[in-house]
């Protein structure tokens, strides 16, 4: 496999760039502990336009199946849904009142159409972390405890596997998922990394996993077996989100952290490469997959 060299995209510089994904041809994207929603237009040099900006942080979204310019979301200590003018309708906080501040992180849907959301302690606490479900009739449940920072997760494309990183455990591991009742089963280790941590995920067309990977300023491929396959620089530390759209891969980065970032640190990268990436899968409320 080949792959081209990094590119930049759009004028902005993102705090903790996360969360990104093309959604009917338009990519979106958040800025987490900013709140804000965001769409990067035609314009590859200007700025990122706002959609939606909340008043706490904003961890990733998913579009709702049916309902253009709905999604649905996991922010400040739960899931919301989204509506076009941005105001949110909240299904539920499951992090409020926990015995440490709490925030919501990486997220996304699974092909059967519910939603998955990572919890994480501000201070990212030893085990303080959770994964939730979100099912079709806007159910919230905790279906892991004892993360301490979970990013992706990102699917196969049959949805009878999921995987998970705990970025701050530098390990990504394999869950079987029942896709029926989404009950995730007894994992295995995926792949462990000794520099940098495992962040954002996307599944691509192969079966193999994209992991950005945070301080290392590098984005790996593995092969649906766990192989290396190869690693692809970036000139930013801190890439943090991916997805693939086509050919091209899209890595966002952060600012955030850093004591003297560089002038592309917290930009949107694009990185042509062989094998394209899956549909971005949607929220489906109210119905089956």
């Amino acid at each position: 496999m080949s792959a081209g060299t990094a590119a930049v995209q759009w004028a902005d510089r993102l705090g903790l760039g996360e969360g990104i994904r093309v959604v009917d041809g338009r990519v979106v994207l958040v800025d987490i502990l900013t709140g804000r929603l965001l769409s990067g237009p035609d314009d590859r040099t200007a700025p990122l336009t706002e959609l939606a900006g909340l008043d706490e942080p904003l961890g990733a979204v998913a579009p709702v199946h049916g309902r253009p310019d709905h999604w649905i979301a996991a922010a400040g200590t739960g899931i919301c849904l989204i509506a076009p003018d941005g105001r949110p309708e909240w299904l539920a906080r499951p992090e409020d009142g926990a015995a440490t501040p709490m925030r919501m992180n990486d997220a996304t849907a699974d092909p059967q159409g519910r939603f998955w959301a990572g919890s994480m302690a501000y201070d990212a606490d030893e085990g303080a972390g959770s994964l939730y479900r979100t099912g079709h009739d806007g159910t919230v449940t905790r279906v892991l405890d004892g993360l301490t920072v979970p990013n992706g997760p990102a699917f196969t494309a049959d949805g009878t596997a999921m995987y998970l990183a705990d970025s701050a455990k530098g390990v990504i591991r394999r869950y079987p998922v029942d896709p029926d009742s989404g009950s995730p089963g007894a994992p295995d280790t995926f792949a462990t990394f000794g520099e940098g941590s495992p962040d954002g995920m996307t599944v691509d067309a192969e079966g193999g996993l994209w992991t950005a990977v945070w301080g290392a300023g590098t984005v790996h491929r593995f092969r649906a077996d766990g192989t290396p396959d190869r690693q692809i620089p970036l000139p930013a530390a801190q890439p943090a989100g991916l997805c693939l759209d086509g050919d091209t891969l899209y890595v966002t980065s952060a600012r955030h952290g850093l004591t003297a970032p560089g002038p592309l640190d917290g930009a949107v990268f694009t990185v042509r490469v062989d094998v394209p990436g899956l549909p971005t899968a949607a929220y489906r409320q109210g119905g089956s997959a």
